[in-house]
């Protein structure tokens, strides 16, 4: 038998038809993609996010916070305010002696939350004595020690030959810096604590009791602090460098010429047109925490929890704590 490709016995001229040209095959169009690969019926690759939600809510996460600012702030009421529970160190009423304690002292409380069915270890860490004394040289030495100190306990979990399989997260993803409400610049003190802190941690810098501050004078001092953190160039959390596509930069851009944000905690529910929510009672009515026309306290809680927490934890764990990492491996490698 004769086939296309010309392998018959009989010469071509005996052939009264001409000889048909193999058409070429059609290639179904490719799907453009990382991939470059399309699929014709589905997989099931999406389920690979049912699998990661399964195993979050049965093994939890860690996330870890840090306040700092002046005694009577209110740090320990807005902690307790974002995550709607006593999770901050206790309120009990000090002695003489540790009111206001002579150097700044770290006090951490961990407590396990859950909610539909999801836990969070949560770790709070406060500040006390903090910006409280005369003479406030140096006092956020301790606070850059401790940070480092949980860099260090990770990296050396890391590092062993035979390690854990989850490494306990004691590393600070998010410190909560409280700018008391004076109307004007910010302090020297600020200043200088957000520009050493910056560059370990995630600072999210906020304006303490803004009840306190008219509109005006809100919206004043918070262009004024933006610019003093321009000036001195301090990039607080969300930095502009870390923003990896034009969504994230766009989202980011609207939170941070909202920083710092003006907040207000209450721990306490008053009734508002027969509704039960958190505020503050003043002569002139109630000043609903979770109310955007009243404070900016639902900003920071998104920020810190809805939106950006894993952010949190991704920058701390690939920036601050790869630089400490690479720092004191290469301290250690020196002859």
């Amino acid at each position: 038998l004769a086939t296309r490709a010309g392998s018959s016995l009989e010469p071509e001229e005996h052939s009264m038809e001409p000889l048909a040209v193999p058409e070429e095959e059609e290639v179904p169009p490719v799907a453009p993609g990382p991939a470059g690969c399309q699929l014709f019926g589905y997989v099931g690759i999406e389920a690979v996010l049912d699998q990661m939600k399964i195993k979050t809510m049965k093994t939890g996460f860690e996330f870890n916070i840090m306040v700092v600012g002046q005694s009577g702030l209110g740090k320990s009421t807005m902690v307790n305010t974002l995550f709607k529970s006593k999770v901050s160190r206790k309120s009990s009423q000090p002695s003489q002696e540790e009111r206001v304690p002579k150097t700044v002292q770290l006090q951490s409380i961990t407590h396990v939350i859950e909610e539909k069915g999801v836990k969070m270890k949560l770790t709070v860490t406060d500040t006390p004595g903090f910006g409280d004394q005369i003479n406030n040289e140096n006092c956020w030495d301790p606070i850059i020690k401790y940070i480092n100190e949980q860099y260090e306990r990770y990296l050396r979990e890391e590092i062993l030959i035979t390690r854990k399989r989850k490494i306990p997260d004691t590393r600070v993803h998010g410190c909560v810096y409280f700018v008391p409400p004076t109307g004007h610049w910010l302090r020297p003190l600020d200043l200088e604590f957000m520009r050493r802190l910056s560059k370990i941690v995630n600072v999210v810098p906020v304006i303490a009791k803004a009840d306190t501050l008219t509109l005006e004078e809100r919206a004043e001092f918070k262009q004024r602090i933006q610019e003093d953190l321009k000036t001195h160039a301090i990039s607080v959390y969300p930095q502009e460098d870390f923003d990896q596509d034009p969504e994230d930069r766009a989202l980011n851009n609207r939170i941070r010429e909202k920083i710092p944000f003006a907040v207000v905690g209450a721990d306490q529910e008053h009734q508002v047109n027969g509704k039960r929510v958190l505020g503050r009672k003043t002569k002139w009515g109630v000043i609903e925490v979770e109310n955007p026309a009243h404070c900016e306290f639902p900003l920071l809680r998104d920020l810190l929890i809805r939106s950006h927490l894993q952010d949190l934890k991704d920058i701390t764990h690939n920036v601050h704590y790869e630089s400490y990492r690479v720092r004191r491996l290469n301290e250690s490698n020196r002859p």
